[in-house]
């Protein structure tokens, strides 16, 4: 399980970020404050009007047991457990706040989401999260039934087996598409680009996040019995795909390889890979940064705290190009801001999803835990991440008919920019 105070950039309005077995949330849109314009569903307040008057009196906790007595003995079916009435109440404390990125998770969810952070889970393989208030796909892992079904980032999910996604709740949206293996979930989803949605049939399967590779640049992993690890002009391709607990471990095997290998250039690719632990991208960006700062954390205050890698900056110096798309979020972002910030690394590809916000994750001694957006990330030269994302510094976008028909310009521009080098 976690630390007590487990800092995450899980994933949205993404997210609420969640790789469809549980809740990988992580990726920001707006943090609703308390300041304006009620929501009355999502119990959040705008930028639009003075707060309602009811909002400002003093909170009578009688009302609260008031409510709990008259639900318990007037509710139609008598045999509802008050633990699910317990439950149900600390998880609307927390959606209160209208931010999908803080989540209240019950024992059992926990314990998924946990299993999501180790790397193994069942379902989909994909995570999701509400942009301009729409179900979307924020990333499908490579490998997953997600990707092999066609999913695409940036995709809307206008249905799950045929029921319509515009009023439901993120988390609700997650627990309806995670499942047991070998079941199946039909989303109605529009992809860019397309005048009409579609409906994708998806087998749920076991999904193993296998983080870091060597690849070729169709997609094929290095074997490690194969010595010829760099591609040609002594280029290492590195898929990053996920920060999970046992990426760094992954990452430091692969960097050992490469620097034996003499890598002259390297392709960092970060496309669809949705964050995971903070850490993680932190001591990964230090590779590139010696002891610099990687990412600032501001609080509700208005302090900001500087996070620094501590190691040895072993791929400084080493020309390379980090590809990016709409499906990198979160610690992903975190990256690839960083080495733009200092000229360590050039941008490639398309901007990013806009995951900027800080999540504490709190387990309690029953099992329960909640995830809390309690700050927001900024570059080292103090640029606002969340909802505006990363801007390439060479934009190519790679189409649904380059993914149809395997074509990647934005993998050959990288490869394009450091041969000349």
């Amino acid at each position: 399980m976690f630390n007590k105070f487990t800092k995450l950039f899980i994933v949205g309005n993404i997210i609420a970020i969640l790789i469809f077995f549980a809740f990988l949330s992580g990726t920001v849109f707006g943090n609703n404050r308390l300041v304006n314009k009620f929501n009355p569903v999502a119990g959040s307040v705008s930028n639009t009007q003075t707060m309602p008057e009811f909002l400002s009196q003093d909170v009578d906790f009688q009302q609260f047991w008031t409510v709990w007595n008259y639900v318990k003995e007037n509710y139609v079916k008598d045999d509802v457990p008050e633990t699910q009435l317990f439950y149900g109440a600390l998880a609307g404390i927390v959606a209160s706040l209208g931010d999908p990125y803080s989540i209240f998770l019950d024992p059992e969810i926990a314990t998924k989401f946990s299993d999501e952070l180790s790397g193994n889970f069942e379902g989909i393989g994909a995570e999701i999260g509400m942009k301009d208030n729409q179900l979307t796909i924020i990333a499908p892992l490579p490998g997953t039934p997600a990707e092999q079904s066609g999913l695409l980032a940036g995709d809307k999910v206008y249905a799950i087996d045929g029921l319509d996604t515009s009023t439901i709740s993120l988390d609700h949206a997650v627990n309806l598409i995670r499942g047991q293996k070998g079941t199946t979930v039909i989303l109605t989803v529009l992809s860019n680009g397309d005048s009409e949605p579609k409906e994708i049939k998806i087998v749920r399967d076991q999904i193993e996040i296998d983080s870091v590779r060597i690849a070729r640049p169709d997609g094929t992993p290095v074997e490690e019995s194969q010595a010829d690890l760099l591609l040609e002009g002594q280029i290492a391709y590195i898929e990053l795909l996920y920060f999970n607990e046992n990426t760094l471990a992954d990452w430091n095997k692969t960097v050992q390889k490469i620097l034996a290998a003499g890598a002259k250039g390297i392709i960092l690719d970060l496309r669809n890979n949705p964050g995971g632990f903070l850490n993680t991208a932190i001591e990964i960006s230090g590779e590139w940064i010696n002891g610099q700062v990687v990412v600032k954390e501001r609080l509700r205050d208005g302090t900001s705290l500087e996070h620094r890698a501590n190691r040895q900056a072993r791929l400084s110096g080493i020309p390379t190009v980090v590809l990016v798309n709409k499906g990198s979020a979160s610690g992903s972002e975190i990256v690839a801001g960083a080495l733009q910030d200092y000229g360590a690394a050039t941008i490639v590809g398309e901007t990013t999803f806009g995951k900027g916000s800080v999540q504490d994750l709190r387990e309690f001694k029953d099992g329960s835990s909640v995830k809390l957006t309690i700050a927001e990330w900024l570059t080292p030269k103090d640029r606002q991440i969340n909802e505006k994302g990363i801007e390439p510094d060479i934009k190519v976008e790679r189409t649904r008919e380059d993914y149809d028909q395997d074509k990647d310009p934005q993998l050959d521009r990288a490869l394009e920019i450091l041969r000349a080098e």
